[in-house]
């Protein structure tokens, strides 16, 4: 994959001495669409890093991101201990929250029923209250009498930040399904323009490598049921960690590995 300017500059600056490696969850909201589906894409605003280019909702780990119970199976899922699985999974859960007012929850008692509307001024309020890490995401659950839906939540890629980068993610991508009766609000703050699309109809939109890789791996499924059933066949476990070749024209490579 060819690099945009920005990261050919950094690329090219680099010093050869690597920044520290963060937890980091990043969800690609799924929602039906006739008899295929959509996704869910946040163009970063300008001021930010990477402003302009379309993202999924997400972020690092936070050491609040611990939530129980979860599904038994994360920690194999990810390639990792259940205490960091786990950390991992909460944060997809609380970004995905945080960004959109989506919340995969539903009542302790009831693990198979979701919350049909949080968009209400009292959720809105926790809401906020969990962005501004006033209240965990735990706390927040705890309180409601609810549990996390991670039956909604499947691992699907699993990328770590090229070495030149002044900030560096080991980033688990996760697919999750829109849980019926509630919609996705434009709340983060960090964005310009939301959209649900088709994998197709990304094409030209700015994205970095492992952005349009998602969107490219997803291209091939036409309902949401495949990619379901893809899931469990994806490796979400071993990361891939781009190499970068600068070439004699000024500009750079990322190369797959």
């Amino acid at each position: 994959m060819r690099l945009p300017p920005a990261l050919i500059k950094r690329a090219r600056e680099f010093d050869g001495v690597p920044a520290p490696v963060r937890d980091a969850a990043t969800v690609v909201l799924l929602r039906p669409s006739g008899e295929s589906f959509q996704l869910y894409v946040m163009r970063r605003a300008a001021t930010m890093a990477f402003g302009g280019l379309y993202a999924f909702p997400g972020g690092g780990v936070d050491p609040d991101d611990r939530p129980d119970p979860l599904r038994t199976d994360w920690p194999a899922r990810l390639g990792v201990p259940a205490e960091r699985a786990h950390a991992v999974v909460g944060a997809a859960v609380r970004e995905l929250f945080e960004e959109t007012g989506v919340l995969l929850a539903g009542p302790a008692d009831r693990p198979d029923r979701t919350i049909a509307d949080v968009s209400t001024d009292d959720w809105e309020a926790d809401r906020a209250a969990v962005l501004a890490r006033e209240l965990t995401l735990s706390e927040l659950l705890t309180r409601r009498g609810l549990r996390i839906r991670d039956d909604l939540l499947f691992g699907w890629a699993r990328w770590v930040t090229p070495e030149f980068e002044p900030k560096r993610y080991d980033t688990w991508f996760f697919v999750a399904l829109l849980p019926e009766g509630q919609q996705t609000r434009d709340v983060s703050g960090e964005t310009e323009d939301t959209a649900w699309i088709t994998a197709a109809e990304s094409a030209g939109l700015p994205m970095l490598p492992p952005t349009r890789s998602a969107v490219d791996s997803l291209a091939p499924y036409g309902e949401m049921a495949q990619v379901v059933a893809a899931a469990s066949r994806r490796d979400a476990a071993t990361p891939v960690m781009p190499r970068v070749e600068l070439t004699d024209d000024g500009g750079a490579l990322l190369h797959l590995q």
